[in-house]
Parts: C-alpha cells; structure tokens; sequence
C-alpha cells in the first residue's frame, strides 16, 4: 500500500489527518534522512499494521539499509525506555537515581549521525508520551544543530502518523459493529 491509498482510506471526518499527512510527506525543513527515518519510526510505534507497511513501503527506499535499521532501532529501544523513564519521572523517589540496568547500546552506536537517530527517538518518545525521554532527546538534537523547527516538523510527523494509525484502528473496532448499534452512526 502506498501513501496515497492510506490517506485514501482514512474516512471523511479525519480530512485533516489527509492534508497533514500530504503536506508532512514533504516537509522542507528536514533531510531526506531525517523526514523518513521519522516517518517509519513513528509509524512502528503507533503500532497499526496498515499504517506501519504503508510508511515503510513509501520511506523505506529513501533510507539506506543502515538508516532503515536505525529508525527501527529507535522504534524499539524507545518503546522500552519510555516505559521505564516515564515510571522513574512518575513515580520519582528512589526510582530515579537507581540504575536502569537495561541494555541500550543502539543509542551509542546507531548506525547513522547521532543527531538523526536521537531525533527519530523523540518522536517515538512524543508518541508514548515520555517527558523525561523528549526533554533529553530535544536537549541532545538541539545541541546538535537542529531549530526548533526541525523538531516541532518531527513531532508534527509523530502526531499526524499516530492519529492515521488511530483513525484506522477506530474504523476497524468499528466496523464489526451493527449499524443500529447503540451510539454508532453508520453511513447508509
């Protein structure tokens, strides 16, 4: 699947999620890398499998095979440093000066510019909702060089992909549902 037939497929009411989604798959403030290692990263952490292949067919060719590998490596180390830095940031204590003891050598040696890899990390961390995780991710980018809105772009993406995912989830619950469901209003 493409990206046009995913934005084809999102129903009426989400024709914002369409145009967002249109306008971001060129998004001049961000390197070819940089736009297409956010697109698959954020598309692999709003976790749908429709959006995920649609994503990935259409970015994955822009990226080379060590890129590709990077914005997964982001998706996946990111989904669990979320979790637990969002737990130390929430619960506090103890918790935060505590080791973490978990394995996270990907963000040491990513396989592409560092500035790149933490970006897609803050998008995936946008998406699960870690502040710890964004405010460090933003500190390190910054640093890096990126503006302020290379990084509002990336969360732009993170944003408009989990909402596409969200959209399409909803439809498919949905879509099991009678029309004379109660609360449920079907187009005839």
């Amino acid at each position: 699947m493409s990206l046009e037939a995913l934005r084809n497929r999102l129903p009426e009411y989400a024709k914002d999620l369409k145009l967002n989604l249109g306008s971001l798959a060129a998004e001049p403030s961000l390197t070819p890398q940089q736009l297409a290692g956010t697109f698959v990263a954020s598309a692999l952490a709003a976790r749908n499998a429709e959006v995920t292949a649609a994503v990935v067919a259409e970015f994955a060719p822009r990226l080379s095979p060590e890129a590709l590998n990077a914005a997964k490596a982001a998706a996946a180390i990111m989904g669990m440093n979320n979790v637990y830095y969002r737990f130390t940031h929430l619960v506090g204590g103890d918790y935060r000066t505590m080791p973490a003891k978990l394995r996270m050598n990907v963000m040491a040696k990513p396989g592409v510019e560092k500035a790149d890899f933490e970006l897609w990390s803050l998008a995936v961390s946008a998406i699960n909702g870690c502040g710890m995780c964004m405010e460090a991710h933003d500190r390190v980018v910054r640093e890096a060089g990126l503006s302020k809105e290379q990084v509002q772009a990336a969360v732009r993406i993170a944003a408009t992909v989990h909402a596409v995912a969200t959209a399409l989830d909803g439809e498919a619950a949905l879509g099991g549902l009678a029309p004379d469901a109660p609360g449920i209003a079907r187009a005839a």
